[in-house]
């Protein structure tokens, strides 16, 4: 008879558990953010509620890329077969790259001017980041893991490539670019670059070689992720006090606290990914034993976070035009044109209260659409397109 000691040791009994929560609570951080886009809610600010609501969803984007790296990684180990899973991060990464520019892009503006305005965000640096790690998957994952750390910690390198080309491919080469790493040339007209491929590429193949340590005991497990998490966490800490006390002068009005915890997010620095990802990595061994209720909601949600994704847009897109409306008798969908950039009159802008009614709201719907969406694809493995969603 199995005892539960052994369960609790077997690697392939506890790591989707750790992934999926964990994913799952980012979802729903993420969620917050969103609902603050639609509210028109300033990104920050010397304000503690304000600065915290956005802050708290900082950890959204470097988890999620993070842990696609790792499920990559789950998933090849699965499949035993690494030109089967290089052929599936192909396929997924342009399958995502379409959405985000075609069906994603319509879920935030409601208009179809794709000529005047078009999003390079998340979803589309998600879907090249796959695209790219597909052509290192043959390479060990020790090996992937490196050079992510590399990319990560060196990204700054990549601003001068264009600057060491002649000057007549430069002009040529600059906008391409533009997509790696921010290197002062000329975007594409009409297209907004949120999301450069450069750190990311970087934190998900670390995400990637991190899949090792999934894969060991308990114990070890747990010593592995609480070193590397708490190291991340005290070199964020010595390094952020370090910049502001010695750094340049600081002109913003954020106290000390504030300015530790507000660190670059476009594109991300190194002392943003310590800030995430650390305290990400040192929490994986207590995700493995969380249990009850809202851990089963959670994991609900990261089971199934592309569904989240498609469905949380509009949801929450519907949901503000509705509040628009019973505030002022009018949708005000204009507002929303170039979302996530959006153009709302601070007197018509919502306050915390209303944001996080709202935000509760879409959880409740997304949570019913997720559970329904997850049952039905475990239920109907045969439908091999399920697997991309």
């Amino acid at each position: 008879m199995t005892t539960l000691n052994t369960l609790e040791n077997k690697p392939s009994a506890i790591r989707i558990q750790s992934v999926d929560l964990l994913r799952g609570v980012v979802m729903v951080l993420m969620a917050i953010d969103h609902v603050r886009v639609y509210s028109g809610m300033p990104a920050g600010g010397p304000e503690p509620g304000i600065f915290f609501t956005r802050w708290i969803t900082h950890f959204c984007v470097p988890a999620f890329v993070f842990l696609a790296g790792t499920s990559a990684f789950l998933y090849g180990n699965k499949l035993n077969n690494k030109h089967k899973l290089s052929g599936f991060l192909l396929s997924r990464g342009f399958l995502l790259v379409v959405l985000e520019l075609t069906l994603i892009r319509f879920c935030w503006t409601f208009n179809l001017n794709y000529a005047q305005f078009t999003l390079a965000g998340v979803i589309w640096m998600l879907g090249w980041c796959m695209v790219l790690l597909a052509l290192f998957v043959r390479l060990r994952p020790l090996t992937i893991g490196i050079i992510g750390l590399f990319v990560v910690f060196c990204q700054q390198i990549f601003h001068f490539v264009p600057l060491i080309l002649p000057l007549g491919w430069r002009a040529s080469f600059g906008w391409f670019w533009e997509f790696i790493y921010p290197s002062g040339g000329d975007w594409l007209p009409g297209i907004n670059i949120l999301y450069v491929l450069v750190p990311w590429i970087g934190v998900m193949m670390a995400g990637y070689g991190f899949g090792i340590i999934l894969l060991k005991q308990t114990d070890k497990r747990r010593k592995l992720c609480l070193r590397i998490g708490l190291a991340a966490i005290a070199v964020f800490l010595v390094a952020a006090i370090l910049v502001i006390c010695f750094g340049p002068a600081y002109k913003g009005n954020n106290p000390f606290l504030l300015r530790i915890l507000d660190q670059q997010k476009y594109p991300a620095s190194q002392l943003y990914l310590l800030m995430t990802l650390g305290p990400l990595i040192a929490l994986v061994p207590f995700a493995n034993k969380v249990k009850g209720r809202i851990a089963d909601i959670f994991i609900t949600f990261g089971r199934v976070p592309f569904f989240y994704y498609l469905v949380h847009i509009p949801l929450i897109h519907l949901l503000a035009l509705g509040v628009n409306f019973f505030r002022g008798h009018n949708f005000h969908q204009d507002w929303y044109n170039t979302a996530p950039y959006t153009e709302i009159p601070p007197e018509h802008r919502w306050g915390l209260p209303i944001l996080y009614l709202v935000f509760l709201i879409a959880e409740v719907i997304l949570y019913l659409l997720c559970r329904s969406y997850a049952k039905y694809k475990a239920s109907h493995p045969e439908l091999k397109l399920l697997k991309y969603i």
